[in-house]
């Protein structure tokens, strides 16, 4: 009995552990929690302008994504082809947690020197989200 109690402590340390990263989440999903995490609501006009304006360094998210990120974009200085960024035409686009994370880390490093804001993630997050096929 006690084997079996201790297994089943592990399984379900387990489960939990590993139930969010089998969740799939929306993109929408992922623009709630930014916009709670700013405490103010989301501007899709402001995510674009954020999105195609140059901040400190030589590039903008526009530089790889282009101005209108519904096609395939390329990297500005490895070449790298990268598919569409709006999640209407790419629906692995903030489908996962850890990535979207990961890739707004990097990129507004690359881009503006320092991580982005909640506020100017749930802003851009907004503005992707508007565009529809």
């Amino acid at each position: 009995m006690k084997r079996f109690s201790s297994l089943s402590l592990v399984l379900a340390a387990l489960a939990c552990g590993l139930s969010p990263l089998a969740q799939a989440i929306t993109p929408a999903e992922q623009l709630a929690g930014y916009t709670a995490q700013a405490g103010a609501p989301a501007q899709p006009t402001r995510g674009q302008q954020l999105f195609t304006t140059q901040h400190g360094k030589k590039w903008s998210c526009s530089s790889c994504h282009t101005a209108t990120p519904t096609v395939d974009g390329k990297h500005a200085s490895t070449g790298k082809v990268i598919a569409p960024l709006a999640p209407a035409f790419n629906p692995e686009r903030f489908a996962d947690t850890a990535k979207t994370e990961k890739w707004f880390r990097r990129n507004c490093k690359d881009v503006m020197g320092r991580e982005c804001t909640p506020a100017e993630k749930s802003d851009v997050l907004a503005w992707l989200l508007t565009l529809k096929r």
